[in-house]
């Protein structure tokens, strides 16, 4: 949701929401994304003994090629079918397609299914109506005991002028995650971070909203 273009329609922003407009923007030959992992999750994971990873809304794979890289074992979620092709290719240019396998779910209707993971981490995914916090739970449902959870969204801004009222109300502050945790999570960092990004050819500053805990161990 961070990209910028012409003023959106509230039709265009609903299916913004959904598989076939991601399915439609990851069709071209033109990369969507930088390829460079998230700012918050080198911040915050470097620091962590690699282990199992799972990142849901994985898109073109940044995160997950940076994660294997360091070690981990990870598996890529998004719920568009192209964005996890094109994630394939780019983790078998990167040399780490041993490391990693893929995972088409939504994570709005995301189930954890038995699976568990040292490291759940999910980058500005932004659900309609408030359900980031039903997400946060579901997310932490796959954590392992002793593990982690990162979830990092867009702070809601001003700057996001092409955006529809709809959109600027699927961002959110670290805070509003909070709900989402089980009881059995311990918040580490609640913090919104500024941090400069360029749009256009101009500096824009904008925040992330960032949410680390640790669930308890067994």
């Amino acid at each position: 949701m961070s990209g910028h273009g012409h003023q959106l329609t509230e039709d265009e922003a609903a299916a913004l929401f959904e598989p076939p407009s991601w399915d439609e923007r990851y069709s071209g030959p033109e990369k969507v994304w930088s390829g460079n992992p998230n700012p918050q999750l080198v911040a915050e994971v470097a620091g962590l003994a690699p282990g199992t990873a799972l990142d849901v809304g994985c898109g073109e794979g940044g995160d997950v090629i940076w994660l294997a890289r360091q070690g981990w074992t990870v598996t890529g979620a998004d719920f568009s079918a192209n964005g996890l092709a094109r994630a394939a290719r780019h983790a078998e240019q990167a040399g780490v397609a041993d490391r990693v396998d893929w995972w088409q779910v939504d994570a709005r209707t995301f189930a954890a299914g038995g699976r568990s993971y040292d490291l759940v981490t999910s980058h500005y995914l932004h659900p309609p109506d408030g359900a980031i916090v039903e997400v946060v739970g579901r997310l932490a449902e796959a954590v392992a005991p002793g593990g982690h959870l990162l979830v990092v969204g867009h702070e809601p801004s001003a700057h996001f002028t092409h955006l529809t009222e709809s959109h600027r109300r699927a961002m959110f502050l670290a805070e509003q995650m909070l709900p989402g945790l089980p009881e059995d999570f311990e918040a580490l960092v609640v913090e919104q971070r500024p941090r400069t990004v360029v749009r256009d050819g101009a500096p824009v500053d904008i925040g992330d909203s960032v949410l680390l805990a640790r669930r308890g161990a067994a």
